[in-house]
């Protein structure tokens, strides 16, 4: 048996872009066949619901509630609800793991670090760094940021990108050497193609997470059209239109290394 896991997840209590209620998810992700979510909402650099005026406590009460209300309506199910960041900098942003509330609390000056502080930072505190959707184009963007020198792994696969995407997100991984994850950057259930990690055993905290990942144990999986009869999750790597880019990117890139 197989379990899959959301790694990519915004809601409504601290993601400004989400209009999906953190407990509204449990229900509908195990229908699809998730084993768990870890919810990813945008930190207070990226398009974040958190007032930035408040003191740095309230403004990390209110950033995680998101978690904190999924994890509560999630007792008792047997579905698992971890905890993560998405952290920006200049458009390029990244999946932070094995961090915390806590953490958060003793580090305001998170806020301060460049990528290889962040990057160390993370890793002292024993969690992982990983690039999301890192060729990702928006007409809000003018340049595409990669950082694989300080990351563990990349999002070759994002389902709310286009293939050819995710496609050199996949080559830049394979190139960097980068482990893979999958993820849905989901935002509300109405999303129509889905993606996450897939693991040969049950994941349970977020350092299982990490040692799974670290151990390249997961396999990054999605699923199009969801909300029709019949679809179900597939690896990544037998779709050619997700690993073999038809196009080249169209916004410069800018490497950003030790």
């Amino acid at each position: 048996m197989n379990y899959i896991y959301e790694t990519h997840l915004h809601t409504i209590e601290a993601s400004a872009c989400s209009d999906t209620p953190a407990e509204n998810y449990i229900e509908y992700m195990s229908g699809l066949g998730y084993s768990g979510i870890i919810v990813t909402d945008h930190f207070f650099n990226g398009n974040c619901a958190v007032p930035r005026n408040l003191p740095w406590k309230e403004k990390v009460e209110i950033y995680c509630s998101g978690y904190e209300h999924a994890l509560e309506k999630a007792k008792g199910t047997g579905f698992t609800v971890l905890f993560g960041i998405e952290y920006n900098f200049e458009g390029d942003e990244y999946l932070l793991y094995g961090v915390d509330k806590k953490w958060l609390l003793e580090h305001p000056d998170v806020m301060d670090k460049s990528r290889s502080e962040l990057s160390k930072m993370i890793h002292e505190a024993g969690g992982i760094m990983v690039q999301a959707h890192p060729y990702r184009e928006r007409d809000y963007l003018d340049t595409i940021h990669l950082a694989a020198e300080f990351c563990d792994g990349a999002e070759s696969f994002n389902a709310a990108n286009p293939d050819w995407q995710n496609a050199l997100g996949y080559k830049y991984a394979r190139e960097k050497n980068l482990r893979m994850s999958g993820g849905s950057d989901i935002h509300r259930p109405s999303q129509e193609n889905m993606g996450g990690m897939s693991f040969p055993y049950k994941i349970e905290t977020i350092q299982d997470y990490i040692k799974a990942f670290l151990a390249g144990d997961g396999t990054p999986v999605f699923r199009k059209n969801v909300h029709e009869e019949g679809t179900k999750f597939r690896p990544v790597i037998e779709e050619n239109s997700l690993i073999i880019p038809d196009r080249d990117n169209t916004l410069p890139v800018i490497v950003h290394n030790i």
